[in-house]
């Protein structure tokens, strides 16, 4: 999602809320030979929803592209004569397409673009059966029809490899076709290694004269030098340094997620702190790591719920986490106090999350896109098959918008149990995760299973019918969960209190008339109270 510009000023220029996380592990480097990504699309405008595209082949046609984010008509584009079917941000192909935005010099973008960022995420699953296809698919559409968003990066992976991919557009166009379309440049991660990326762009030099790990626009650098942004010589051209030139901003918003994955896989990534806070730009981490051990799905999901835990930017330790350890701050992420700008941390797990995903593109297997809705961090993922025909109607689109409240959607649900666990988060999260893991645990367990059912199908059409019933099912059992859920939080934990619970339930006073017999009041966090007597303690001593 797009960087969401503030009305305040920074001292290196525009402020920006940074959206969007991407995660990527390749076959070697997780338990069970699966490439995954993550993505969580963040937004305070996007409703959680999973998007379904069905297969077809017609004759010669047109359509419309609206960009992704507003909704606004952009134009007509060919239609491909054959398309696959999509469901979310993987095809019944297992390409994986994500992103995240990273904007750059914002006199590259071009206004007459035709085909937004979005819009190339969902048209290239349609028309791509690998993830090498998919690049080529990306570069050929923006350079026929027009780029008309800013800096992107996408993950691009399908069962065999993944790959990072990076472009910008080259400006306005109107007076100057040469400048339609994009430069770019993607990398293979290696296999055994892991990257990610945060809203900033990461790769730095080009590795010419190898088509097998590194592809690029001919005019990559040669544009560059065109436009005064690059004079020396190719060796040491850096694309995101050229493109994206990074600013404390980019650097303690974006890079900081990146660092922290690696630094929950790989050992030695504390050297790179300085530069996840944002202060030495120079101290640049790598593109990827090798993690120290394999990592399995479970961990990965678990990778998206991070808030910075026990580094320097907790957020759950200072006296803006309130008296219950809340790790968000509300926007704006900057401030000011007696002419000093602060800054709230943007950790991977955010309030504003619309949807979230792990796609697992697995060999031999028919492929998984793990999906929720809302914040990671209370939220749980149930698993998607890519060869479902149906969309389980409490995530479908038009179940409910971020303007119309529904029943039975399972962003409405999961968003009250989250607003509720903000509350007093160090005691009613605890709970929330307990069902989450449970969930989570007890599905990868499930998918072996129905793994083994579709695999034994006789045919693809059977095949999906299985895999449709239980993603059908499991969602709704999901929705029903989380119902229960709400409304036991809200008898558990209503008024600030805490029931107490036994084997057979909450505890009541013994006399049957359902009154409760065990209560339990906690209060606040220490420093809060001790917050609280400084700012105002000759009011509420007591005795004064």
């Amino acid at each position: 999602m797009k960087k969401l510009i503030l009305t305040l000023a920074f001292a290196v220029g525009a402020v920006t809320a940074y959206a969007c996380t991407n995660f990527i592990v390749t076959k070697g480097a997780s338990t069970d030979g699966s490439v995954m990504v993550t993505y969580a699309a963040d937004s305070h405008q996007l409703y959680g929803a999973l998007y379904r595209y069905v297969p077809a082949k017609r004759a010669a046609a047109t359509m419309a592209v609206h960009d992704w984010d507003s909704g606004k008509y952009l134009g007509d584009i060919a239609q491909a004569p054959v398309t696959y079917a999509t469901v979310g941000n993987m095809n019944e192909h297992s390409v994986i397409i994500t992103e995240t935005t990273w904007g750059g010099l914002p006199q590259l973008e071009d206004p007459n673009g035709k085909i937004d960022y979005g819009s190339l995420i969902y048209i290239t699953l349609q028309r791509a059966k690998t993830a090498r296809e998919a690049i080529a698919t990306i570069v050929e559409l923006a350079n026929t029809y027009g780029y008309a968003s800013s800096g992107e990066s996408f993950s691009i992976a399908d069962a065999d490899e993944a790959w990072i991919m990076e472009l910008i557009g080259k400006g306005n166009s109107t007076n100057d076709p040469s400048r339609k379309g994009i430069v770019w440049v993607a990398y293979r991660i290696p296999d055994g290694y892991i990257c990610a990326h945060a809203n900033q762009a990461r790769i730095t030099t080009i590795k010419k004269n190898d088509p097998e790990n590194c592809l690029y626009s001919e005019d990559v650098i040669s544009f560059a030098r065109k436009e005064g942004l690059f004079a020396g010589d190719d060796k040491d051209f850096s694309f995101c340094d050229t493109y994206a030139p990074a600013d404390f901003g980019a650097l303690r918003g974006c890079e900081a997620r990146v660092w922290s994955f690696f630094r929950t896989f790989t050992e030695g990534m504390d050297k790179y702190i300085d530069y996840a806070l944002g202060v030495n730009p120079q101290n640049k981490m790598p593109l990827w790591v090798k993690p120290t051990e394999k990592i399995a799905p479970k961990q990965l999901f678990d990778a998206m719920r991070d808030h910075y835990e026990g580094t320097p930017m907790d957020m759950t330790t200072d006296i803006g986490a309130g008296g219950h350890h809340l790790p968000y701050r509300w926007r704006p992420m900057y401030f000011t106090v007696d002419g000093v700008e602060y800054c709230n941390e943007r950790a991977t797990a955010t309030q504003q999350t619309g949807f979230w995903l792990c796609g697992q593109a697995r060999k031999d297997k028919v492929g998984i896109l793990w999906f929720g809705v809302d914040d990671a961090a209370t939220s749980a993922l149930t698993p998607i098959y890519v060869n479902t025909t149906e969309v389980p109607w409490c995530l479908s689109e038009q179940n409910g918008t971020m303007l119309k409240y529904s029943d039975t959607s399972l962003f409405w649900i999961t968003n009250r149990v989250a607003q509720f666990a903000y509350l007093r988060y160090d005691i009613i999260s605890k709970k929330v995760r307990e069902s989450v893991d449970a969930w989570e645990n007890n599905m990868l367990k499930d998918v072996e299973v129905v793994d083994n059912a579709i695999a034994a199908a006789p045919n693809a059409k059977k095949k999906a019918k299985i895999a449709t019933k239980y993603t059908l099912n499991r969602a709704q059992q999901l929705f029903d969960k989380w119902v229960e859920l709400d409304k036991y939080l809200m008898v558990k934990y209503i008024d600030g209190n805490v029931k107490g619970e036994d084997a057979n339930g909450f505890i009541d006073n013994g006399n049957g008339k359902d009154i409760p017999g065990k209560i339990e009041q906690p209060g606040y966090s220490e420093k809060w109270k001790r917050a609280v007597a400084k700012d105002n303690g000759r009011i509420l001593e007591v005795g004064k």
